[in-house]
C-alpha cells in the first residue's frame, strides 16, 4: 500500500469503488477546508463528496445522500500496516 489514498472510494460495499483494505485503513476527509467524518463517497480528481441528508432513509434503510462539490483533500488515519511484521 502507498501513503496516498485511492482517487475515489465508497463505504458502500455494493459499489464498485469499494475497498475494504482502504476502508479498514481509515481515510480523513477535508472538504473546502473542512474536515469531514461523515463522507460516504468521495472523488479527488473530480472534487466531490457525498454526504448524507439528515436522518432520512431511502426505502432500502440507506442514508440518503447528496454530491457536493468543491476542493477535496485525502489523508491515510493509521499508518500502512508493515509486510515484515506478519
Amino acid at each position: 500500500m502507498t501513503d496516498t489514498p485511492p482517487d475515489r472510494v465508497s463505504n458502500d460495499p455494493r459499489s464498485p469503488f469499494f475497498d475494504p483494505s482502504v476502508v479498514e485503513r481509515g481515510i480523513g476527509i477535508r472538504f473546502n477546508g473542512v474536515e469531514r467524518t461523515n463522507v460516504e463517497e468521495y472523488c479527488i480528481s473530480e472534487g466531490w463528496v457525498r454526504l448524507p441528508v439528515g436522518k432520512s432513509l431511502d426505502r432500502r434503510g440507506n442514508a440518503m445522500t447528496m454530491k457536493h462539490k468543491g476542493q477535496v483533500e485525502a489523508w491515510y488515519l493509521s499508518p500502512a500496516p508493515d509486510a515484515d511484521s506478519k
